[in-house]
């Protein structure tokens, strides 16, 4: 056994179990690696299932949802930010037929696979992912018609800076389109709190999710206000994210030969656990803004 095979496996270890442990983003997803929930794809989303009977239809599903809420289509010169693994990106390139996008992911190990995977698509004059940051961009000032980000601006530190960069990068008109995680309200039943409390502390240690970026939607609405943008509209989409996936990996756990021995007890562990458990502390919104 190699020595990174080793620190690989202690790595995990002590992510899945040890809960003062966490690890920095780049490194959550090394240690994932392509372990999608998808049977046919690498998409990392949790997908948007109000029509979706799969985790590959939901997982499109919600790739769609946020291009068209941003209303890309041809002209249109896109910033995707998180692209994971490409697939949205390849997706949007077929379907909706933008005229550039443009990718920014920090993981150096997806931005290797997903280039690959855009050349073996044939799509490399239209699709140009790069390694950089979210909110630091490589992008000049004015230069997008929209900018979106598919789960991942919880990640960033922070997502008010992430906001301020999506401004400066936009045109005048541009669009900025969120799928993302932020916390739920607070129930008044002290017990539903403390659910809550824990769901959400679990995930957001577990996959990096800095304090700096816990606050409810109301906040969420301000802080794209002071960043410049107008025309704000922030709905939770929640009831259509996480409880049918959870009813559908319950059903179907054929994603679990993908993963890592010791993340599949944690996956075990978390599905015999209702939805309404394990999903107490997390919202999931659709973000939509505009740069006047």
């Amino acid at each position: 056994m190699s020595d990174d095979t080793i620190d690989r496996f202690f790595g995990y270890l002590n992510w899945l179990f040890n809960p003062f442990h966490g690890l920095k983003t780049t490194e959550v997803y090394d240690l994932i690696g392509t372990s999608s929930l998808t049977e046919n794809a690498l998409y990392l989303n949790l997908g948007y299932w109000r029509k979706a009977d799969t985790i590959d239809e939901a997982s499109e599903a919600l790739a769609l949802l946020v291009a068209k809420r941003g209303g890309m289509g041809p002209g249109d010169i896109v910033l995707d930010c998180g692209y994971g693994f490409g697939d949205q990106d390849i997706l949007w390139a077929r379907q909706l037929k933008p005229e550039k996008i443009i990718g920014l992911n920090i993981t150096s190990s997806q931005v290797e696979r997903a280039r690959k995977r855009v050349a073996d698509a044939g799509l490399e004059q239209s699709i140009d992912l790069r390694e950089g940051s979210a909110t630091a961009m490589p992008i000049e000032n004015e230069s997008i018609d929209l900018v979106v980000s598919v789960e991942s601006a919880f990640h960033y530190r922070t997502r008010e800076a992430f906001f301020r960069e999506a401004f400066r990068v936009l045109r005048p008109g541009g669009r900025l389109v969120t799928a993302d995680i932020v916390p739920t309200e607070n129930s008044g039943n002290p017990f539903r709190r403390m659910e809550q409390w824990f769901s959400w502390n679990l995930v957001a240690g577990k996959f990096n999710i800095p304090q700096e970026n816990y606050y409810l939607i109301p906040s969420y609405q301000n802080k794209l206000t002071k960043a410049g943008f107008v025309q704000i509209d922030i709905k939770s989409i929640r009831d259509d994210v996480y409880e049918p996936l959870h009813a559908y990996l319950a059903k179907n756990r054929t994603f679990f030969a993908k993963m890592h021995p010791l993340a599949r007890i944690m996956a075990q562990l978390t599905l015999n656990r209702s939805a309404e458990s394990v999903y107490a502390g997390l919202d999931y919104i659709l973000s939509y803004a505009e740069k006047p």
